[in-house]
Formats: C-alpha cells, structure tokens, sequence
C-alpha cells in the first residue's frame, strides 16, 4: 500500500467499497502482504484511529470515515525484482452478465468460491487477480466446490448489502438441476426437514437431519425420467450448508456423484460411465437488481458434460440402479 514504509501515519478516506465493512477486513485488503497478526496488533495497541477514536476489529465503517493508519516497516527488497506473478485466465471467458454493480460467472465444477481448507486459490481470489484493478469484488453467496452454474459477484459494497438483504428475506430465488437415485412418483415434493451442522475431525463440514436444526425448505419439481433416476429441479427457499445435497439423500434419493452423501459404490460405476463429479447445477438465479430495483434472471445451460451423461442413461435399457 503507498505511503506505509514512511515514517508517519497516513490518513484515508473510507469510499463506497468500505462502507459497512468491519476495519480489520478493510486493513487486510489496504495492506496487502502485512500479516494479519500485526494488523490486530496495532489495531489492540490504539495506533489504528477512525475519526480519532480507538476501534476494535470488529468496528464497522462508514463511508467518509477517516482513518488512521500507522507506518509499517517492511523488509528491505531484493537486489533484483522477483518477476511479476503470470496469471493464467481461468474465468474470463465464463462472464454471464457484467455491470458497473455485479459480476455474473458461470462457475466450473472442482472450483471452490474461496481459498481455504488447502485451496490456495478459489473464484474470487483469482478474479482479483484477473482484474487487479478492481477496487471491490466480492461473493454474494456460495457455491459448493463440486457444483456449477450461477454465481453473483459484487462490484460496490451497496450492491452486496443489497443482495444480501434479500437473500435474507427470501425474495431472491434460486433453482438447480439435480440428477436424484431413483425414479420419483410425485411431480412436486416439498420438503422441510430441519439440518444440523458440525464438524469431522479432520476439519470438513458435514450437515445432517437433526430435530435440533436450523429450518430449511427445498421445493423439488420433476423435470426428466430416465431409467433408474430422476432429473429434478430444486428451488431453494433456505440457504443451508449442503441444503439440496442432505434433503435428498433423507429422502433415499441421493445425488448421482455425491461423494459426501451419496451412494458410494454407485459412484464408483457412475465414473466408469463418464460421470466424474456430483450432478448438481445452478443453473438461474433471480433478484432484484441493487441499482434498478428491477427483476433480473441469470442462467446457466447444464454443463456438456452433464447433457452427455443424461444422453447415455436415456439410451440405457436397464436402471442404472
């Protein structure tokens, strides 16, 4: 960041991209390459101000604050320049819809959202690394690292806090095409099982059906029947962790290609088929958009390695199953 090796404090002032946001996410982003360690140092130490005052990690900013930022000392550089970091495109070309407000991509399966968890690099580490000039870029919701389709970015705080508020509420809504074991006697079927989530002892989240809960609705409509399964749309009227994955492994239909909550031997001869990855796609999305007020609708095709897959189980004789 400039002006932080100097030997006097500089002063900022918070825009748009901070309105809202806690200060020590805000530093995180302001000085990159400072250890998040030191930032709460000097943030538990008083050397960071807001308008004068000491805050905490945990204050949230407001657009015009004006903050206080202490000299940082870095390291010496090298004699000799590192070479600048070669970024290979890995989502330009999966642009769905771009305004001055969102960032819409068509996200691939085996990506995860985020770095974390031994990922270096997820969706937005590498689109901001795609465009660095970017002053604000970040997730709206999730995605799971096995699921494709649709995934909303925000370019201006305002947008976020906007799209957020509505996922909250339940006016955003948002459908995915599953591939469920089993052939399916009703065209609707909604469920509202309550889901619990923990932890196993290597640290992967897990969720499972417990009285105890948090609510969560899926609304399944039939789509396809193929020998052996069924093609179902799910509309998400919760937004719970593996929400869609859990609902329909409780109702003994789990997802083709679940390695979490599947059928595991079948997946084994799924992938000797073609089927390498779980069959769950988003594939729309609508909200209001943040700028417009307006309905808009964002949608992804079904991925061709999906389509293949249904293309082989429609010209099978035999169930699958």
């Amino acid at each position: 960041m400039k002006g932080l090796s100097k030997d006097s404090a500089t002063w900022h002032e918070v825009g748009e991209e901070g309105d809202a946001q806690r200060v020590d996410n805000y530093l995180t982003r302001l000085m990159k390459g400072v250890p998040k360690s030191h930032i709460y140092r000097i943030l538990r130490s008083g050397e960071v101000r807001v308008n004068s005052g000491r805050v905490g990690p945990a204050h949230r900013l407001k657009i015009g604050d004006r903050l206080r930022v202490p000299p940082v000392r870095t390291a010496e550089r090298s004699a000799v320049a590192p070479q600048p970091r070669k970024v290979t495109p890995r989502l330009a070309d999966r642009v769905i819809h771009e305004d001055e407000a969102l960032l819409v991509i068509d996200k691939p399966a085996g990506m995860a959202v985020h770095g974390g968890s031994g990922v270096s690099v997820g969706v937005i580490e590498q689109l901001r690394l795609e465009r660095p000039e970017a002053r604000f870029l970040e997730l709206v919701h999730r995605l799971d690292r096995e699921t494709s389709g649709v995934l909303v970015i925000a370019k201006k705080r305002s947008a976020l806090t906007h799209l957020h508020a509505q996922l909250r509420e339940g006016r955003a809504h948002k459908y995915y095409l599953a591939l469920a074991k089993g052939v399916w006697a009703q065209g609707r079927r909604s469920v509202k099982v309550p889901l619990h989530k923990y932890v196993l002892a290597n640290g992967e989240r897990r969720v499972s059906v417990h009285a105890d809960g948090q609510a969560a609705h899926t609304i399944f409509r039939m789509q396809r029947l193929l020998p052996g399964w069924s093609l179902v749309e799910a509309e998400l009227k919760t937004g719970r962790t593996h929400q869609i994955r859990v609902h329909l492994a409780h109702l003994g239909s789990p997802i083709a290609g679940d390695d979490k909550y599947g059928d595991f031997e079948l997946n084994k001869a799924l992938a000797k088929t073609g089927l390498k990855r779980m069959f769950l796609h988003a594939c729309r999305l609508t909200v209001s958009h943040p700028l417009t007020e307006s309905p808009v609708t964002f949608e992804s095709p079904l991925p061709s390695e999906l389509s293949r897959f249904l293309d082989t189980q429609s010209q099978s004789d035999a169930p699958a199953i």
